[in-house]
């Protein structure tokens, strides 16, 4: 059966880490689903006639999305390749409650994630985990994500095998 999860996410490596704990813990549940991942991060488009008509995903991806994020869900994909069915990465544009309940139904998402741990966002993002939180369809979990100690690795691909 394939399943929906849903990562809150900053499109940094830290938020990686919310989708290694889930899937180590799926598979030390040997759970037998496939998942869907999805990568969801707020983005204001702001008011703009010509930023509206003339943006579109990859420029935005282009801008807050970094190549060692794509690499590291790469790696982790290869590591949980019974597990992954597939793994996007999407941008909600909206301002309302009830247009995420809509994109959480229209996505099908049955389960959804996120960190409370300072965001790294740029100054387009927005936070949606106060819309996961209210979201009416499912119910969000903390993931709780610590930093142990010195990482000579901060920030690198290398933080994805710690």
């Amino acid at each position: 059966m394939t399943k929906t999860i849903l990562i809150a996410t900053d499109f940094s490596l830290e938020s990686l880490d919310i989708l290694k704990k889930v899937l180590k813990k799926k598979n030390d549940q040997n759970d037998e689903n496939n998942y869907k991942i999805l990568f969801l991060s707020g983005y204001d488009m702001g008011d703009s006639i010509r930023e509206l008509l003339f943006t579109t995903k990859s420029s935005v991806f282009e801008k807050i999305r970094p190549q060692e994020f794509c690499d590291a869900y790469s790696i982790i994909n290869n590591k949980y390749p019974t597990l992954i069915d597939k793994i996007t990465c999407d941008i909600f544009t909206g301002n309302f409650q009830r247009t995420f309940n809509h994109y959480i139904e229209a996505a099908n998402v049955d389960e959804a994630y996120y960190s409370s741990k300072s965001k790294n966002l740029s100054k387009d993002q927005f936070d949606i985990t106060p819309f996961l939180k209210k979201n009416k369809h499912i119910e969000a979990q903390e993931v709780v994500t610590e930093i142990t100690g010195y990482i000579p690795e901060k920030g690198r691909l290398a933080e994805v095998f710690l």
